[in-house]
């Protein structure tokens, strides 16, 4: 499992023109799922994301995590972070987890978020989504639960 983690002071997601997830401070996070993800890397990725130390304390310094700060997620699924462009010139998505697979282990993500206190807006799993944010820094990481 694969996320990228973007800090941002406001993210939204639009579907056919409606809003389905808006959030201010706090993270806009792609999630990608591959074969061999389970629950358990979900709650891991869960567990590295709230805590991530890199919202600024008092003194300037990437010192508070998301819990420390009350701030929120906007997650959406991603199978194209799971893209080999390695041949040729099209990506190859071969790695990319099933959508049932990749549904259930991407919510398990977001519950796994909800339970540590965190509020969690997403984008429609599978839809083809709009999405904008103002990336804070920019500080952009890349997590991956293996």
């Amino acid at each position: 499992m694969k996320v990228i983690v973007q800090r941002c002071s406001e993210a939204k997601v639009t579907v056919e023109g409606s809003v389905t997830g808006q959030i201010e401070k706090g993270f806009m996070v792609l999630v990608g799922v591959t074969h061999a993800d389970s629950k358990e890397d979900a709650v891991y990725l869960a567990d590295k994301v709230s805590n991530l130390r890199v919202f600024e304390d008092e003194a300037g310094k990437m010192n508070l995590s998301l819990l420390d700060i009350g701030g929120a997620v906007l997650s959406v699924s991603q199978f194209t972070l799971y893209g080999n462009c390695r041949k040729g010139r099209r990506p190859n998505f071969m790695e990319a987890a099933r959508p049932d697979v990749a549904e259930e282990v991407y919510e398990a993500f977001n519950a796994a978020l909800r339970e540590k206190g965190v509020s969690v807006e997403k984008g429609i799993f599978g839809a083809m989504m709009d999405v904008s944010l103002v990336n804070e820094g920019p500080v952009t990481l890349i997590i991956d639960s293996k």
